[in-house]
């Protein structure tokens, strides 16, 4: 451990003036704590031949819950110090009003760790990190002469919490994470297309910054944007549509992530509510939640209250087994929280969130799956969509998607989107792969106003009856 470690309580709060405070704050509330925060993170980005920008952000502070029943009061302040918090107790107590809960058993401890606790920002010295961007645009022009514009970006950040509850118990967790992204534009004949890659996860930067790695990213950028140089006016038209494996489950995720959010559920906004035990998906249909798996974007030690996060089980073979809880939603639901209360910084409090997010794999082939298919698209890359979460209803745009005829793969198509609704496409699922991957660690999700890193995975799905949108005559 490196003496620059973040300690909240080695400047103008002392522990036991910390501990008094909340005590005051959370007596007769059901449950709380204080989350203290401090966050470092850089970006670099290096475009049209030269290094565009370099930004560098820090920021420090605390939060402060108060939890009574449904109700919740929360405080948050940039300044760590007695006043502060007791500027905030005022405000959280508002909440709790005269008391009467019943106070919440403190998350079981762990000492697991599931990523390094080192700065990725120091990972590298900035001379390095510029030289290699510049090596990734000078790699990625070399491949190939219709590259006519390259831009990488190159991100890292720290960030480490302290999560004090009224008993004195203390949870700690320092989180870094890196990314790496490619992006190219190729010319030809007049016509220009655009192809990105990247990834990264919990991880230094080391790995990142080798040449294996960012080559092989520059390579898949190309790959796609020439891909897009020869794709053809998408149909449209309601059809079968394959999924690759890997980052396409983000459209699982956002149809029917949220739905299994507990909060939805409890509220009886979710297409899902009431229907625990009910069969939601087709057969052979197991989807995940999983916290826990090393290194990935969207895992965490522990989640934003505390609690070690877990593999939850949402879908078994197309049953729906189990939600997403934090520890208010688990409390008022009757069940144990799953470890995904998620908060975007110490100026939010924390709500049930995904983290990886996972179709498991079938048995079939995939050249099976695809080559199945009589009329439709085999949908490879997404890029943006958007989803309604109280009836799942979705609308996604590929990024690399093949037209497919009689089991035969044809040309490319370009402007393909994807329109539907989560339940109707989970009843839908005629075939899963025995390909199942993890997303090169990309996404990022958003919940009423809040952004957290995630991951998702999946292998490859053949959907029938999905409308795809384009421009095909």
């Amino acid at each position: 451990m490196d003496a620059d470690r973040f300690d909240p309580f080695a400047g103008a709060l002392p522990q036991d003036e910390a501990e008094r405070l909340l005590n005051q704050a959370l007596d007769g509330a059901d449950d709380g704590e204080l989350f203290m925060e401090r966050r470092k993170s850089e970006a670099l980005v290096f475009d049209d031949g030269r290094l565009r920008t370099a930004s560098y952000d820090a920021s420090e502070g605390f939060g402060l819950r108060a939890v009574r029943g449904e109700v919740t009061g929360y405080g948050h302040s940039t300044e760590i110090s007695p006043a502060a918090l007791t500027r905030a107790a005022d405000t959280v107590r508002l909440a709790v009003d005269d008391g009467g809960g019943t106070w919440a058993d403190a998350p079981r401890p762990t000492n697991r760790a599931l990523y390094t606790d080192a700065d990725p920002i120091a990972g590298a010295e900035f001379p390095v990190k510029i030289e290699t961007l510049r090596a990734i645009d000078a790699f990625a022009r070399d491949l190939d002469p219709r590259v006519v514009q390259v831009s990488a970006t190159l991100m890292a950040s720290l960030q480490e919490v302290t999560i004090l509850r009224p008993d004195g118990v203390q949870v700690q967790d320092t989180r870094p994470m890196t990314r790496v992204n490619v992006s190219v534009i190729v010319e030809d004949a007049g016509r220009r297309e655009s192809g990105t890659a990247g990834g990264g996860g919990r991880l230094g930067l080391d790995g990142l910054i080798d040449p294996a790695d960012w080559q092989a990213k520059a390579r898949e950028a190309l790959r796609i944007a020439l891909v897009n140089l020869d794709a053809e006016p998408a149909p449209a038209g309601v059809m079968e549509v394959a999924l690759g494996p890997g980052w396409p489950g983000i459209l699982l995720h956002e149809a029917i992530g949220h739905g299994l959010e507990g909060d939805f559920n409890r509220k009886g906004s979710s297409v899902f509510a009431g229907l625990m035990g009910s069969r939601v998906a087709a057969p052979g249909v197991t989807v995940v939640d999983d916290g826990t798996i090393p290194d990935r974007r969207g895992s965490l030690t522990v989640d934003d209250e505390g609690t070690p996060t877990s593999r939850t089980t949402l879908i078994e073979d197309g049953i729906l087994v189990g939600l997403m809880q934090d520890r208010q939603n688990a409390r008022l639901m009757g069940v144990e929280p799953t470890g995904n209360g998620r908060r975007q910084s110490f100026a939010h409090a924390p709500m049930p969130r995904m983290t990886n997010t996972l179709m498991l794999g079938g048995e079939a082939d995939p050249a099976e799956i695809v080559a199945d298919i009589k009329d439709g698209i085999w949908a490879v890359g997404f890029g943006g969509g958007q989803v309604d979460i109280t009836n799942g209803k979705f609308v996604f745009s590929c990024t690399e998607a093949y037209r497919v005829k009689n089991g035969r793969v044809g040309a490319p198509v370009k402007g393909a989107t994807l329109i539907g609704d989560g339940a109707t496409a989970l009843q839908r699922i005629r075939a899963m792969g025995n390909d199942m991957a993890l997303d090169p660690g990309l996404g990022n999700c958003g919940k009423d106003g809040q952004w957290v890193p995630v991951g998702v995975g999946q292998p490859t799905v053949l959907i029938d009856g999905l409308t795809v949108g384009g421009s095909a005559a």
